[in-house]
This record gives structure tokens, sequence and C-alpha cells, in this order.
């Protein structure tokens, strides 16, 4: 990693590209500490302000939400415009036109108006105009949204408000979209110089991608019409993740040559239209992506030498500076002009949930906006230095204190530069400058958009310019991330080639290994019967290792060696069992690459998928570690008749821990862990599909230092040792994860043993997952969603996505775009980095979900397979698949594999489907998409489902921050990752003794 001090001496002349390309990776989530004092050098060296300096809020920063006049504004007070334009804002965040009108026409009613505005008054108050009222004293704090409106309501009727608050949603909408075709910028005034922006957010088909190629091509063809009314030529920003469904980094070989052939099939008429063309800024996980289609792009024939290809940097990002660096490079080896288009960023809460989901060490961004500001005036030093003479630097920007200090660096330097604003924001600023220095070229982002296409374009702007966005990280929200780093698994970073090339050499290496499973007691293997050949189940004929199945000897073999360690454990003190706990943790990351090579080989399991597994594992270790400190330790109890009243956790004697085949390491090692910490004996049934990874986690379990006689592990057959696992009169308690069927099994089993004393069972059963949609939802979050919560782990997780409920007025639409996602999905060789979906894990459940596939076909419900090829027969493979039902009831059982099942129904039928919905007697997990938090309380009010999900599936689930819970045929509960899970593995004793105790 080379400090950034050196990009602006001599050194950086230096580097060649190789040194300069891997120092982008290097500052990914480099620490922002670090950064800060490497910023704090630079500014002393460049002459900047330091941090402190810099202001917090730009007192000149207009408002945002400020529309012409509102319609009646003669009428109203000026508390009562901030609340309506506050609402308006809200509004502005639903999907389209129609669903504008349907919620303010159901909504503000005499009826319904106070229950609605007294339900979202916290959520008015939360917008960018309340809080910028606020700052600029229009109103107190201490002021109630619903109370304004409840004055409002007095002075005027419902009609009058809801025709004002249309009218306002329309003219702030017009602040922001220009238009909503291309034909409309030849109204544009000759007077400036145009970018324009198509909005394109939320691709998630092919036939989106070439709508939205068609639509860049149509931009070109009229940005030419227009130029020669232009004093300075028009411009265009493409977006790269608009032109291609999967534009994500594990598809990367594929997506950099598709995008790279889409652009050039672009810039063949930009170059001959001479229409400059500008990259758009990605999120951090796309930058990689978009630098590498921009490379290939500038050693074209067409662009080489053009200077009309151009790039967006984001300033928050940590890599900034770094991709500058390479970029002057590039534009000096190939003697290429490169306009840089400088903006703040505006992807921040995303990059922060998810590096927070990957457990990364740091933030990819900066999460203060005063280092973020310093970052934006040290890479705008950069670009004007004289060390870059190709780099041609745009700077977008509505804030008034950059642009003096980049005016003043302009001043000094003998580069032209560019300033960019939004059409609407910023004209005082930049007519200022312009009057100020004539030589200053002034660039309007024109907006061409739709009303569906606002909401996330207006969630980036209030992140890329706006001051009182929220573009800082809380208080609130740096604590959890620190109290959740000694949980966290170490992240495994993909995002950038060098990374992922790294990972996989590393996961290669395993690619010949076999494995051997055996019974194990004592410490050491038993092989008393023949070893058993395990196949991968997406190559049937691919060896992965051995297996010597258990016997009943075994069990009682077992039984007796844990019976004997038992006593020993218990006592064992709970901070070693601790300590040792957390060292088998550090070991599962330590031969983390190796078990990433089993779980792929075991169970099929996709890249992603496995390095998820083994991050669950390591955090559910770390976080039972962490709750048995604090849950299972002596507990002082309030004293009674002059005695102190102490609580101690103890073992219950021998646990045993039948775990399942598609979570075998996470699910089976939390189980076994669980127990440990608790002071019991463990005897560990894996399932019988998946015996390898359990032996692998059992000898590791070993190494970190678990007692040989408190743990066996017992692999093989459920129906050759079940019987006397589950009578053994030593058995103390169950914990289960698997179907019903085999829960059934079970308490049957237990039920027959001749020992009266009954010995607890904790279960995690089936479920039949549910997401409700309704007409607020965006569509394509919707599409994102579900897509991935019913099809990643190839649909075979506990908590995939079985059943989509849509709302009649808009499910042929969401339908249609659900098939065409699901058509950009790959099936195949989960060894492949680029597979999404690998096989089912055995013959039976090949059979089992191709029979209900079949079924729906001779029944008319099958709405879209995908395909499968020759290829495929080499092991279980289900296509994705999606089915029609008219109603949940029609599933008897949960089909565990990727299918996803529709419903569509009536939006005033809501009762009807919840009702529906408490019929399957399951209780896992709901999703609820809605913008609507009326419809959000009623669905919280009246399901059953142990837990919901707001605005996100529930499959978007990272241990330690968020725990399922269950009831009904979905378990006993409670859920693995909860706060109560250990102590269904304790017993209790309360010791009492006199308040002064004896020496």
């Amino acid at each position: 990693m080379f400090p950034l001090t050196l990009y602006f001496t001599d050194q950086q002349v230096k580097w060649n590209a190789a040194q300069l390309w891997n120092n982008i990776p290097a500052y990914y989530c480099a620490d922002e500490g670090v950064m800060e004092s490497q910023f704090t050098e630079l500014t002393a060296q460049l002459q900047l302000p330091p941090i402190s300096a810099l202001p917090s809020i730009d007192e000149r920063q207009e408002d945002l939400f400020c529309a012409p006049s509102l319609k009646s504004a003669d009428k109203l007070t000026g508390e009562e415009q901030i609340a309506l334009i506050s609402l308006a804002e809200i509004l502005l965040h639903l999907p389209d036109q129609n669903s504008i009108n349907r919620f303010i026409e159901e909504k503000l009613t005499a009826a319904n108006g106070q229950p609605f505005l007294e339900r979202n008054s916290t959520a008015i108050q939360h917008t960018y105009t309340w809080k910028q009222a606020i700052q600029q004293q229009r109103i107190t704090e201490s002021i109630q949204a619903h109370s304004i409106f409840s004055r409002l309501a007095e002075r005027f009727d419902y009609p009058f408000i809801r025709t004002t608050l249309s009218d306002t949603v329309t003219r702030l909408r017009k602040r922001f979209i220009f238009s909503d075709s291309i034909r409309q910028i030849s109204e544009l005034s000759e007077n400036h110089a145009y970018s324009l922006h198509l909005l394109t957010e939320g691709v998630v088909t092919a036939e989106a991608a070439r709508t939205t190629l068609n639509r860049y091509l149509d931009a070109i063809k009229a940005l030419s019409a227009q130029k020669s009314h232009c004093r300075v030529n028009p411009s265009l920003s493409v977006k790269l993740s608009a032109l291609h469904p999967r534009f994500a980094p594990l598809k990367a070989p594929a997506v950099i040559e598709e995008v790279t052939q889409k652009l050039l099939h672009l810039l063949i008429l930009a170059r001959t239209e001479n229409i400059p063309i500008t990259l758009e800024a990605e999120e951090s996980c796309h930058v990689d992506l978009t630098l590498k289609v921009f490379e290939n792009l500038l050693h074209s024939d067409l662009c080489c030498g053009w200077g009309g290809l151009g790039v967006t940097v984001q300033a928050y990002s940590k890599r900034a500076l770094p991709i500058l660096g390479w970029l002057n490079f590039l534009a000096q080896e190939l003697q290429t002009d490169i306009p840089v288009r400088l903006v703040k960023g505006g992807y921040l809460d995303t990059e922060i949930t998810r590096a927070r989901q990957q457990g990364l060490a740091d933030y990819p961004v900066y999460t203060r906006t005063e280092i973020t500001d310093l970052s934006y005036l040290i890479c705008a030093a950069y670009l004007l230095q004289d060390q870059c003479p190709r780099l041609l630097p745009q700077f977008a920007s509505h804030n008034s204190n950059a642009l003096d200090q980049i005016v003043t660096m302009a001043e000094q330097s003998t580069k032209p530069i560019e300033l960019q604003r939004q059409q609407g924001l910023g004209e005082p600023l930049f007519a200022q400058r312009q009057n100020t220095n004539s030589a200053v070229t002034q660039r309007v982002c024109i907006i061409i958009g739709t009303q569906a296409q606002l909401p996330s374009h207006l969630y980036r702007l209030l992140h890329n310019n706006l001051s009182v966005a929220p573009t800082s990280v809380s208080v609130n929200e740096t604590t959890e991330a620190k109290a959740s780093a000694g949980i966290s698994a170490a992240a495994v970073m993909i995002d950038t080639q060098s990374q992922r090339q790294q990972l996989l050499n590393k996961i290669d290496a395993f690619r010949d290994q076999q494995w051997q499973a055996a019974p194990l007691i004592n410490g050491e293997p038993v092989r008393s019967q023949p070893p058993e050949t395990r196949f991968s189940p997406f190559n049937l004929s691919l060896q992965t290792g051995e297996l010597f199945p258990s016997t009943p000897d075994d069990v009682r073999e077992a039984y007796a060696v844990t019976r004997a360690g038992f006593t020993d454990w218990n006592r064992v003190a709970l901070s070693e069992r601790v300590t040792i706990i957390r060292r088998f943790a550090n070991l599962l990351e330590q031969h983390r690459e190796e078990l990433i090579a089993l779980c792929i080989r075991e169970t099929g399991k996709p890249l992603r998928d496995a390095i998820d597994e083994i991050r669950e594992a390591v955090e559910l270790c770390r976080l039972y570690a962490a709750q048995a400190l604090s849950r299972l330790s002596p507990q002082q109890l309030p004293p009674i008749a002059g005695e102190k009243q102490t609580l101690h956790y103890n073992g219950r004697g021998i646990f045993v821990c039948i775990s399942p085949w598609n979570f075998p390491l996470a699910i089976g090692i939390g189980q076994v862990v669980a127990a440990l910490l608790a002071g019991n004996s463990v005897i560990a049934k894996p399932a019988n599909s998946t015996p390898l990874i359990a032996y692998r986690a059992t000898q590791l379990l070993l190494d970190a230092g678990v007692a040989r006689d408190a743990i066996a592990l017992l692999p093989g057959s459920s129906e050759s040792i079940n019987a006397s696992l589950l009578k053994d009169f030593r058995l103390s308690g169950i914990s289960f994860t698997g179907s019903n069927q085999s829960a059934a099994s079970i308490t049957r089993l237990l039920a027959q043993r001749e020992q009266p004393q009954p010995v607890p069972l904790i279960t995690e059963t089936s479920g039949l997952t549910v997401m409700i949609a309704d007409y607020t939802a965006l569509p394509e979050q919707i599409v994102r969603d579900a897509i991935e919560a019913a099809y990643s782990g190839t649909g075979q997780r506990g908590s995939a996505l079985r059943v989509l409920y849509l709302p009649e007025e808009t499910a042929e639409q969401m339908e249609s775009m659900l098939t065409g996602a699901i058509m950009t999905l790959k099936t195949g060789n989960p060894a492949e980095p680029d597979t999404d979906l690998g096989p089912v894990i055995d013959n039976h459940a090949l059979q089992a979900l191709h029979g209900h596939i079949e079924h729906s076909r001779i029944h008319g419900r099958l709405i879209y397979e995908g395909e499968l090829n020759a290829q495929h027969d080499s092991g279980y493979f289900v296509a994705p698949t999606l089915i029609r039902l008219l109603s949940i009831d029609e599933l008897s059982e949960e089909h565990f594999g990727p299918i996803l099942h529709i419903i569509r129904y009536q939006s005033d039928n809501l009762t009807r489907v919840l009702e529906e919905i408490n019929r399957t007697s399951y209780g896992l997990s709901l999703s609820v998409m809605s913008q609507d938090n009326q419809t959000i309380d009623q669905i919280r009010n009246l399901i059953r489902p142990a837990s919901i999900a707001i605005r996100r599936n529930q499959s978007a689930v990272h241990t330690h921050g968020q725990r399922f819970a269950s009831r009904g045929l979905s378990g006993t509960g409670p859920k693995a990752g909860s706060p109560d899970y250990l102590m269904g593995f304790t017993q209790e004793t309360i010791c009492s003794s006199d308040i002064d105790d004896s020496i």
C-alpha cells in the first residue's frame, strides 16, 4: 500500500500500471483513522483547511424541495406549506403516479386522514424538507407534523388538501426530472452546456438492459440534433450496471466482455456525432468492473486519442485518490485525455449496510461528512496539478464551501475546469462564479425519466451533495459496529479481481483432495465397517471421499465415553470453555479455504453460499461464547428470609445433536457448540448426505481443546443407528434441525424409551416463508429480494422464500419481471464462481421437486421453468421455477428447492390473505414489502409467524444482526442465534446460604 502523499510527488511517475492498479484494492477498506492521519499530512502539504476547519453544514445551501410557490400558497401558513412539502417528499418515493394518486385518495379522507397522519408524523419529521426547515429556523423542533395537519384539516376540507398535495408532488417532480421524453431536450435553453442523465436504476432483466441501451442510442441522436444550438457540445452519462442485469463481481469475465461490446456499439455513434460519454458512479462492489470496462474501451481504436470518454470518481471512496493515480497513468500511456467527473458519493447507507453484512474490517467509504469533504478537496487538488495534464477535471457539487475552495485552487492552476450542477439546483451559486471567472465552463445535468425511476435517483441525490442528508454514521451505529466486532467472522472480499483470484487459488489447492469420515469416539476414528464412496451431487462421477458408517455398537461406546466425560467437562470453568470455543472459531477461519472447497464438493453449494456458511459457523461460535459469559455465569437472586440466593447453570448430561444437510457446518457446529458451552457432553449425528464436513469440523473442535471424551461423532444412516441413539437411558437432551417428518419420527422413538424421565427436545423444522408485497412497494426491489430469497442456496435454506403474494393490479408486470430475472440465473457447477444455483442434495429431493413441477405443469400453473441441458445430467439439478397458486392451502408441504409460488390477491382482501397464511400452522418468517406503515401495522398485528422482516427479504440475515424465531410446525424454539438459545441446554441449580457466610 503506497502512502497517499506519494501521489503528489515525482514518485508516482516511477510506478508502473500494475503497481498503480494493485494499490487501488489495497485501499478498499482501509482503516478510517489511518486515512485521516494521511489526510492530515496532505492538508499541510497542499495548504488545504484541516478537517476541524471544515463546516459540517453548508449555510448557503438552498432548499432541495422548495418547489415553485404551492397551489393556494396564499391560503397556507408557512408551517402548513412545510408539512405538505414534507409529505409530498415521501410520496415521491412511491413507484408510479397511479400509486401516488391512489395513496392520496385512500389516506386523505375525513375517515382515514387523522389516523394516517398521526401514524406517519414521525416519518414526515424525518424528511429532508422538515430537517432543513428546522435548520433554517422556519419551524421549531418541538412541533409535531400531525398537529399542523390537524389545524389544516380544521381550516380546509380534505378535497382541498388532496388537490394541493397532488399539485405539490407534481411540482417537486419537475424539479428533479426535466421530462420523461428524450425528444423534449429540444426545449432546452441555448445558453448552457448540458449533460444528459437517463434514470436507469434497477435493471433486473436482459430485456430491460436492451431497452436501456436503445434509450442511450436515442439520446445520442437527440443530442446530436441539438448540439448545433449549444455553445459547448452536450454530453451523455451512461450507467454500466443498467446495461447488464447481473453486473456483479462474481460474473466479472462475462459481464466485462458483454458490457464492453455494448459500450463499443454505443461509442461508434457517439464518436461519429462527437457526443462525449461519461461513465456514471457505481456502488463500491461495481467499481472494479467499471474501471476494467473503461480500460478496455480506452484501449480501443474508437477512444484512443478522442478525449470524449470520461469516468466518474466518488470522493467518499477510500480508493478515490489511487483510482485517479491509475487514470493519470492510463491517460499519459495512451496519450488520450480523460474527463473526470468528481462527485461526493451517493450510496453511503447501502455501503455501510453491505460492509456490515460481509463482516468487513472497515467500510469502503468514509463515514464522516467532514472527511469526505476533505477527500473531495484533495482529489480536486490532484486533478488540478500539472502532473496530470491529460485528466480533465469536472466538479459536480452543490456545496458552496467546496466550490469556493475549488475555484480558488483553479485560479492557481493552468488547467481549465468544468463545474456541474443538476437542473433546478445551484443556480445562484453557479451564476455568481460565472460572473467572477468567465474561463470556467458550467454544465447543467438534465434528468430524463419517470416517477418509477425517481426514488433511487432521489435517494442518491440526497446523499451526494447535500449536508442535511444522513451522510455520517451515527454514534449508535458506531457503537453497534464495535459491539459486533468481536463476533463477526473475518470478511472474504471478492469485489475486486485480485481479491477474488487470491481466494480462488487457495480453494483450488483442494481440488483433488479426498476427505474421510468415520465415527469419532474418544478422539479416535472407528473403522469397523467397509467404507462407502461419497460423490458430489453436481457430478456423480466426482469422488469427494469415503465414509465409514456408524453401527449400534458405536452408539453404545459413544454413550459410555461421553457419560464418563460429562462430569469432567461440566466442571471445566465457563471461562475456559469459552476460550476453547473462541479458539475453535479461529481454527475455522484458518482452514476457511479448505472448508469452502469441502462445502462446494459435498453439498454442491455455489461459492457465495459456501463462504456464507463458514462465516455463519464462525459467528455462531463467537456469539454463543459471548452469550455464555453473560447468561451462564452465576446469577445473584434477591435474598429470601435472610438467605443469599445464587442461581447456577450446569449441563444436563449427554446431548444428542442431529444436524441437517443444508447447513452441515453452520447448524451442526451451532448445536454442538451451544451444548458444549452449557457444560454438556455431546454425541453429534450429522445428516447422512454430509458426513465429511461434520468429521472435519469435529477434528478442529478437538484441536481447539475440547476434551476427547466430551464429544463423539456418529456419521451414517439414521435408519441404522437412530433407534439405539434415541432410546438409550443415558440420553439427556436432543437438538434437532430438519424436516417435520423426521421430528415426528424422533418424537415416536422418545416415547418408546423405557426410562420415564422426559428429555428436552429443541427442534428447528420446516417453514413456508412468505413475502407480501403491496402496490406501494418498488417493483425492482421486490424482484431483487424475491429472487435472492427464493433461489440463493438453490432454494434449500429453511428461510428460503416459498410464496410471494402480489396485488392483482401489479401482478402481471411483476410476474414478467420475475421471469426475466430468473432467466439471468446460471444453474450448474458450483465450483465455477459465476454459478448462481447448484444441485439439490440427492435423488430423492430431485424426484420430489420434479414431481411438484410436473403436477403444476399438468394443471396449467407453471409460469416459468428454467432450461437445463445435457451437462446437467451429471448431477441432481433442478431449474429455477415459478408456479402460480390460487391459495397457500394448495401447499400441503414445503417444497425444499428452487421453486417460488406466486399468489395474486385483491388489495382490499389483505385480511383474508393473513388468515390464509395463519392456517398453515407454520411459524417461521415473513417479509413485508410496503411503504405504507398502516399496512405494515395491520400485518404485524394479525400474522402469526415468529419473525417479520420489513422492506427486505428474510434471507438477508447475518448471524448476530438478525435471529430467526419459530413456532408451530416450524419448531419449538428458541431458534439458533437467539438470546435464549443456550438456556435450553442447561439445568438450573439454586444455592441458598446465610447472608453472613462463615469463614
